[in-house]
């Protein structure tokens, strides 16, 4: 494998509001060896980034690779083989933004994880939850106020984005089929949601006994619980059972967002999802009924990015696309600039990504034993979050274990 130096790298990865000074970083054998002022090992080719940024390879928590349209309930009447095609070309594209990893939040499954571990098609690092769980009725639901057909409870299609499960031993027996089965950790479907049709936003999903137990399952494995919530109460219902992973988060309230800092639990904002529901979701078969539903959650928006501020919560970053919207991933870092500083809004892509995924030290970081996931910027993001936006335009290197995937005009 070929061994690089970077040099005259200025490090932008969200711990500074400004870059480094110019630094040299040693990539070999996929990881990052050595970063110092001068460095003596040598190289099989040194590129010079004289005028130009290095950072870690981005990392999205909240995606559905395998949501191929904007209509679950259509991806899940695909068939598994058109999904995987199409979800080749979905990942192909979140790394050529930059994203060298991302955390599905529900729908892919091990095998999609392998493909991509196994360079089958190229794409980001999968940490995935396998089927999300959801209660009848709940957000996972597609079925409709009129169709009494019994839900699938196995062979679950690849489209699918989660699976249904009610009372204690069904969710303990979901959760653990699910992390039989490859999941890194357990997502679960706690409030109303705007894709399905039999939720509203106020729904709480599961009880308090069902919330308890398959926390209770993802610690016994080691790992924790994800959960979609937008309202209040869920959120701090949630967080009392022990749930870790907080996303959308839209209509939090400071006293919640102290709590769930309190516990450790670290939050995922989704803004961008909302604006281009409301933009394009029609246009892309996402139903009228649920577009109304997203205008409850979209206006909170911004607000509850400030108010987890103040909290002290964490935030990663999440983008929750679907369909032909994916190609808007990016364009998260430019609406949370609005009311966070630059390097936060980096921090949420890098170091609190990388902690969300288990795999702090490992990605999000350019430091040593970490994996060589790195982009080059032309030009500071620091002064300029869009540069991270345009589909990769203003990358001119992207790097995944050590192997350049883009590379435009470096020497």
């Amino acid at each position: 494998m070929t061994t690089y130096m970077f040099k005259n790298s200025r490090i932008v990865d969200g711990s500074m509001d400004r870059p480094t000074d110019p630094m040299q970083v040693l990539v070999e054998s996929g990881k990052i060896r050595e970063v110092g002022k001068i460095i003596t090992a040598s190289a099989d080719e040194t590129i010079d980034l004289n005028g130009k940024v290095l950072m870690p390879g981005l990392i999205d928590c909240h995606v559905h690779t395998i949501a191929v349209g904007a209509s679950f309930g259509r991806n899940a009447e695909l068939p598994d083989s058109l999904v995987t095609a199409r979800a080749s070309l979905v990942l192909r594209g979140m790394l050529m933004r930059g994203f060298t990893t991302v955390r599905d939040a529900g729908g892919a499954d091990y095998g999609i994880k392998c493909a991509v571990g196994e360079k089958i098609f190229p794409g980001p690092r999968l940490v995935i939850s396998g089927k999300a769980l959801s209660q009848t009725g709940g957000h996972c639901d597609f079925r409709g106020r009129f169709n009494s057909r019994p839900e699938v409870r196995s062979g679950f299609p690849l489209g699918a984005l989660g699976r249904i499960c009610d009372g204690v031993p069904e969710v303990r027996l979901a959760a653990r089929e699910e992390i039989k089965a490859g999941a890194d950790f357990i997502k679960i479907m706690a409030n109303g949601g705007a894709a399905s049709p039999t939720d509203p936003i106020h729904f709480l999903g599961f009880s308090r006994e069902e919330l308890l137990a398959v926390v209770e399952e993802a610690k016994n494995a080691g790992t924790y619980v994800a959960a979609h919530l937008y309202t209040d109460d869920a959120i701090r219902r949630a967080a009392e059972a022990g749930v870790h992973s907080l996303e959308h988060c839209n209509l939090i309230q400071p006293d919640t967002a102290k709590f769930a800092a309190a516990k450790g639990a670290i939050a995922v904002p989704t803004l961008v999802t909302f604006d281009k529901l409301l933009s394009e979701g029609a246009l892309n078969g996402y139903p009228a009924d649920a577009i109304e539903k997203v205008k409850v959650v979209q206006a909170a928006g911004i607000e509850s990015l400030s108010i987890m501020k103040k909290a002290g919560l964490p935030m990663a970053y999440g983008s929750d696309l679907l369909g032909e919207m994916h190609r808007h991933q990016s364009e998260e870092f430019v609406i949370r600039g609005k009311a966070l500083p630059a390097h936060d809004v980096i921090a949420s892509a890098t170091t609190v990504a990388a902690k969300l995924c288990h795999m702090d030290g490992k990605i999000g970081t350019v430091a040593p034993d970490a994996f060589a996931d790195l982009i080059v910027v032309d030009g500071n993001p620091l002064d300029d979050l869009s540069l991270l936006t345009r589909q990769g335009q203003h990358l001119s290197l992207i790097m995944q274990e050590g192997v350049i995937v883009k590379r435009n005009g470096l020497n």
